[in-house]
């Protein structure tokens, strides 16, 4: 639910959570590849362009980091994730942008984009020494550990943390710096694994397993479209 008045909200106006495709894909390998956690408290990290979490209990959605549209949550490419909706009152009532420019604001230009002023573009911005993506990549990390954090508290604590998408999947670095931010909770990081790119990133023996799965959304556009027509 949003808190808003219920006839607004008799209009569709509820949290949906996007990713799905992933998050489907992800909950369909997970009792394969990292058969320990499947049906246990996992938080999946979608981190691409587009940037989300999912706290997952017995491979069932429980929260999402996305909700009405793909504006919430995690700091993306180009789109800000969580803000106060004072800013968005502030950006219309004071600085006069058009709802054009704000849809335009929020959708192209906010993120890693609006931080660094250089790129929306991960490998970009850790390639760079600029002040602008140092702050930038900080941001990111510390954005996708606090909601980490939340998430462990909606499912009642965690079993394992995995990492999908083209950040998650791709960047060593960034789930250096996630994994460690999130340390509090049990992770025992295996750095040479993670060079490696796992499957499993965490030591034997850590109270929560970190992975990473590479995710196949279109794989499950071919299921569900497979299904509809008979296949």
């Amino acid at each position: 639910m949003v808190p808003l008045p219920r006839d607004l909200c008799r209009g569709g106006v509820q949290r949906y959570g996007f990713h799905g495709l992933s998050y489907e894909y992800i909950a369909s390998v997970l009792p394969e590849v990292a058969p320990e956690i499947a049906h246990g408290r996992v938080i999946v990290a979608h981190l691409g362009s587009g940037a989300s979490l999912c706290a997952m209990k017995n491979l069932k959605s429980v929260d999402s980091t996305l909700s009405f549209t793909a504006l919430d949550g995690l700091c993306m490419g180009t789109r800000p994730g969580s803000i106060d909706p004072g800013v968005i009152l502030y950006l219309v009532q004071t600085l006069g942008l058009s709802p054009k420019d704000l849809e335009t604001v929020l959708y192209k230009k906010s993120g890693l984009l609006g931080i660094s002023g250089i790129s929306n573009d991960m490998r970009d911005l850790l390639d760079s020494r600029e002040p602008g993506a140092l702050l930038a990549v900080d941001y990111f990390v510390y954005q996708a550990a606090k909601q980490i954090g939340a998430l462990a508290a909606a499912l009642g604590g965690v079993d394992g943390l995995v990492f999908t998408a083209g950040i998650g999947e791709n960047s060593a670095e960034i789930r250096t710096r996630i994994c460690h931010a999130s340390a509090w909770l049990g992770i025992d990081f295996d750095e040479e694994a993670n060079t490696g790119r796992g499957p499993r990133i965490s030591r034997a023996g850590s109270r929560v397993s970190a992975w990473v799965v590479p995710t196949n959304e279109e794989l499950i556009i071919a299921r569900h479209t497979g299904r509809l027509l008979g296949l």
